[in-house]
């Protein structure tokens, strides 16, 4: 009986043992890629100034404020990147925000960039960042609170929809290339590591839910962009294979009474060509929903 419950203790013992082995390669395999900075606003010709922003569990986020041409207090505009980027993603986009007198915040989402490490990334927490950042911002003497709009690409784009669904402060959203369901994102990246859905991905998802504390239907650009109350424009490459621009389409559909344009544009999920050729549409739509 005694070596009986040996065997027992062993073979549990080995079991707990695997389970953590495989989500500690779940957690790895699914984790960005950390890519710092190598141009600032500088190098585009803009004067700025570098910030730490204060986020959840006491780590910090860096980032740049550019200010804006006119008197201040200005018009904002913050610039979130997506999975694996950094503040310089989306830094083409700065110069013509700032010539049409938008001050413009652009930073790194925790574990990526120059921002802290956590135990973990998610779109969930981009969303967290985001918030902070937009806190900070309000205490701001050369920003004007009531005229903040959030710019977002990919996770980035799903996390200013989320964000926008919770708060009364974001005046105007542009997602840039999101998702329309996190299960289905993580089902396309689970396929391209030649994981098969069942039991293996099925299982990933289910823990990946766990560990971020968010059931995927609950944060999905499907679900939250009913929620957002402030005009919304979703933009989408027309050849984008990392999130078929029928997933800008679905989440479109799913509006409702939500104020919310859609503009399919040539370029894929990173690639958008000439961002000066495509800037002036995002302008005019910042323009009339954050007037002087």
């Amino acid at each position: 009986m005694f070596m009986s419950w040996l065997v027992y203790l062993a073979l549990a013992g080995a079991v707990v043992l695997a389970v953590a082995g495989f989500h500690s390669l779940v957690r790895r395999g699914l984790a960005p890629r950390r890519l710092v900075e190598t141009r600032t606003p500088g190098a585009l010709g803009l004067a700025y100034r570098e910030v730490r922003i204060a986020t959840a569990n006491g780590l910090g986020l860096h980032g740049w404020l550019v200010p804006g041409t006119g008197t201040p207090p200005a018009p904002t505009v913050v610039l979130l990147h997506g999975w694996g980027g950094s503040a310089e993603t989306l830094l083409p986009l700065a110069p013509s925000l700032a010539r049409a007198g938008f001050a413009v915040l652009l930073f790194d989402a925790r574990c990526h960039g120059r921002s802290d490490e956590d135990s973990f990334a998610s779109m969930p927490r981009f969303t967290e960042d985001l918030e902070h950042a937009l806190d900070w911002l309000r205490q701001q003497a050369e920003v004007d609170p009531r005229r903040m709009a959030v710019v977002g690409h990919s996770v980035g784009g799903a996390a200013a929809l989320l964000a926008a669904s919770r708060r009364a402060d974001v005046a105007a959203v542009v997602s840039i290339a999101a998702f329309s369901h996190p299960r289905d994102m993580m089902r396309r990246l689970l396929a391209t590591k030649h994981i098969p859905y069942w039991p293996l991905g099925w299982y990933i998802l289910r823990y990946v839910q766990h560990v971020i504390g968010h059931r995927f239907d609950a944060i999905a650009p499907l679900t939250t962009i009913r929620q957002v109350r402030c005009p919304t424009l979703l933009v989408h490459g027309a050849e984008d294979t990392t999130v078929p621009a029928a997933e800008a389409h679905a989440i479109y559909a799913a509006r409702g009474a939500a104020p919310v344009q859609l503009v399919i544009i040539p370029g894929s999920h990173d690639d958008y060509g000439d961002v000066e050729q495509e800037a002036p549409q995002l302008v005019a739509f910042l323009r009339e929903n954050l007037p002087p």
